[in-house]
């Protein structure tokens, strides 16, 4: 299957809101629209959330300094995990003419924006499908921005910057090819300004933080349970977790395991990267050892060499003499 179409066939099992925005303000016709219940346990919780249109313009206007009040004005585009936005009104259709990717990371990888040049290819490939890539004329598209919303437990920045260009292997001052994501942190104490203009976003990281703190001490069931009861009567979103309880607590139990395991997985490698680095560093160590024992034994210096193996400094004082 060639890659247009395989993205084509992607973007139609997923949800999109309306019709696909193309180039200039032209309609790209024929992708469903399946319900949101559908799909609801394949999603993260953040994508359940900002998948419904209020919520998602809410946090457009937060972002932009914007007061968008209608939210039909708001068409999205799903492919995978990230959610890509665009704004039209009664009069030009395109507000800014801007395609916006927002994605939930609850892990930092230093990857993301290379992450974020597939989604866009992929995207950018269903929107000029029917456009003339090869013509004299050229094929407007809209101008991507790139925000990763960050709330895993490793400790990071309120905001972070990763360049395309810094995974090049041949650094260059002007690269021909550069995309800048932007990664927000929103635990709870970060970037509170914009929590503070985004009440839906400051309840996602309210709820998601307290799971994560009571999963420490009882059961992550419980954990979830108790966060979710809390948050509806302390009005955290209630009225979501209200109609979606269920598929909620599916979802943060599900994404809470996947966050534990990777961490573990990571550790794991961490601990075998210490070990590997001990046998390796007590490998090489018993050579250099070896080797100076035998320059020892040659020159009959037995004193010497016993002092050497007690004494790690004069060993070393040893090694630098014999170059080894």
């Amino acid at each position: 299957m060639k890659r247009k179409e395989h993205v084509s066939n992607t973007l139609k099992k997923q949800t999109v809101r309306g019709k696909e925005a193309g180039p200039a303000g032209k309609r790209i016709e024929g992708i469903a629209d399946p319900p949101f219940a559908n799909r609801i346990y394949k999603a993260r919780l953040f994508e359940m959330i900002f998948s419904q249109k209020k919520e998602l313009l809410e946090l457009y206007n937060a972002m932009n300094g914007t007061d968008y009040a209608d939210p039909e004005l708001l068409e999205i585009n799903t492919l995978e995990n990230a959610i890509y936005m665009s704004m039209r009104n009664d009069l030009s259709f395109i507000i800014d003419s801007r395609l916006t990717l927002y994605e939930h990371q609850s892990t930092y990888s230093p990857n993301l924006s290379l992450r974020c040049l597939m989604y866009i290819s992929d995207l950018y490939c269903v929107i000029t499908k029917d456009e003339n890539l090869y013509g004299t004329e050229a094929v407007r598209i809209p101008t991507p921005r790139f925000v990763i919303f960050y709330n895993g437990a490793e400790e990071r920045p309120d905001v972070e910057v990763l360049r395309l260009s810094d995974l090049y292997t041949v650094p260059e001052e002007e690269p021909s090819l550069e995309l800048k994501a932007v990664i927000l942190n929103i635990n709870p104490g970060h970037n509170e300004k914009l929590l503070e203009a985004c009440k839906i976003l400051r309840d996602y990281s309210e709820y998601t933080h307290r799971v994560r703190t009571y999963a420490q001490k009882m059961s992550l069931e419980d954990a979830v349970e108790q966060a979710v009861t809390e948050c509806i009567a302390e009005d955290i979103l209630a009225d979501f977790l209200r109609k979606y309880r269920a598929e909620a607590k599916s979802v943060s139990i599900y994404e809470y395991d996947e966050e534990r395991h990777m961490r573990s997985v990571r550790d794991e490698g961490r601990e075998e990267g210490i070990k590997e680095g001990i046998k390796t560093g007590m490998a090489e160590g018993e050579k250099r050892f070896a080797g100076l024992t035998q320059k020892l034994l040659q020159e009959g210096r037995t004193q010497e060499l016993l002092r050497a193996a007690a004494d790690e400094s004069y060993r070393e004082e040893l090694y630098r003499k014999y170059q080894l």
